[in-house]
């Protein structure tokens, strides 16, 4: 076997080599963090009855969102997502802390949820159900014409007349 043979197989197994290192690192599964980054230390530090607002937005920071009715809870919420290439992502870890507050703005309860309250829905079909009446095209299209100041509408003799 002469010298260029050899350093012609040597390429050929070293370009394979890296080629399929390449496809396997492509493979590999994409992880990714949403929402609110988990540091146990500073949850468990938040104490019921010791803390209050101020106190929670200094440990923890400010909230994903905040309930808009009923008591006054902030709800950090945090998920890991894992992927491959080309595929939906995948919840791996999922974790909602709602942290409850009294008038006084003092922190009464300090509760966690997981992956066992994630609700997965299946939406049915692809259109959504609304109230009236069905319209074809044309009368979205046409169904205006002769609207606009016709007499009794109301409209067409300019402000305050």
């Amino acid at each position: 076997m002469t010298v260029g043979k050899r350093f012609s197989r040597k390429m050929m197994t070293a370009t394979l080599l890296l080629g399929a290192s390449a496809a396997m690192a492509g493979c590999s599964s994409i992880r990714e963090n949403r929402g609110y980054i988990v540091d146990e230390t500073l949850i468990s530090s938040v104490q019921p009855g010791i803390d209050n607002q101020q106190s929670v937005v200094a440990t923890l920071g400010r909230p994903t969102f905040t309930s808009q009715f009923g008591d006054q809870t902030w709800y950090y919420v945090s998920s890991v997502t894992g992927r491959k290439p080309f595929v939906r992502p995948r919840i791996r870890q999922h974790m909602v802390l709602a942290v409850k507050f009294d008038e006084g703005g003092n922190v009464v309860a300090a509760d966690r949820s997981g992956l066992d309250q994630v609700v997965y829905l299946q939406p049915d079909g692809d259109e959504t159900p609304t109230l009236g009446r069905e319209r074809s095209f044309f009368e979205d299209l046409f169904g205006n014409i002769g609207q606009v100041g016709a007499p009794g509408a109301g409209g067409g003799a300019g402000p305050g007349r």
